[in-house]
């Protein structure tokens, strides 16, 4: 009984953690995109967002948008695809604490990615 009932909080959780990592993710690569339309591509971008202190690390437009929703689309995708062996590789006592810190780490990943394109649209205009 325990072993179904556990079999059915993964797939619960799973199903959910996966809609919204897919949501988040699309969200992620729309904000992106309209930015991208929005801004200037310029080989350091950091020198547009920050003439004073921005010119010691160069990054391009296309990395500085499109990174964290890279690793949004990648980490969506292993988990759709990763579901079994995510069942398998269970490392916590507890599967929904599992997907809370899953969700934690997922959160800080979107908020990065909202974060950056807002910055870039900002110091665009």
């Amino acid at each position: 009984m325990i072993a179904n009932q556990a079999r059915d909080d993964f797939s619960r959780l799973h199903k959910a953690f996966a809609f919204h990592l897919g949501m988040a993710t699309a969200l992620s690569w729309l904000t992106a995109l309209y930015v991208a339309v929005s801004t200037p591509w310029v080989r350091n971008v950091r020198a547009l967002i920050d003439p004073v202190g921005g010119l010691d690390r160069v990054e391009s437009t296309v990395s500085y948008l499109f990174a964290m929703p890279a690793v949004l689309a990648l980490a969506w995708i292993s988990i759709v695809l990763g579901r079994e062996s995510l069942r398998r590789a269970q490392t916590l006592s507890n599967v929904a604490v599992e997907f809370a810190a899953a969700a934690v780490v997922a959160f800080g990943v979107f908020y990065l990615s909202i974060d950056r394109a807002v910055t870039l649209l900002s110091a665009a205009s």
